[in-house]
């Protein structure tokens, strides 16, 4: 499959982390999500059931972001690709791909932020 929906640099607050000054005030995380499809449909018919409604990944996205606290970003990653891949009008997504950045990382050093990446298939 060669199309694909892209939402970039979604920024929600939350508070994850290993350490327990991570997990004391909210901090930014940055979201991107890859959905792959067959967007022929959708972009034949201008209707939107036939696509998957980017509000709806947005929502996702920050519903997991703002929700509960975990350790690792890995996490965010997989529960966001999980509940994305069960979104009303995902049923023809046959990959997902999640980044999650998290620019306020403490390391002890500069950087300017962690970040992982999965893809995950249908």
């Amino acid at each position: 499959m060669t199309d694909r929906i892209c939402l970039t640099n979604m920024t929600f607050e939350g508070r994850h982390g290993v350490l327990p000054e991570e997990r004391h005030a909210p901090q930014p995380f940055e979201v991107d999500v890859e959905l792959w499809l067959d967007l022929k449909p959708a972009g034949l018919s201008d209707d939107l059931a036939q696509t998957v409604d980017y509000r709806d990944v947005s929502e996702t996205c920050r519903q997991v972001i703002e929700g509960p606290s975990v350790s690792l970003i890995e996490a965010l990653a997989e529960l966001i690709a999980r509940r994305v891949l069960s979104l009303p009008g995902a049923a023809g997504v046959s990959e997902v791909v999640v980044r999650v950045r998290k620019p306020e990382v403490i390391l002890g050093a500069p950087v300017d932020s962690a970040a992982v990446e999965i893809r995950r298939k249908r």
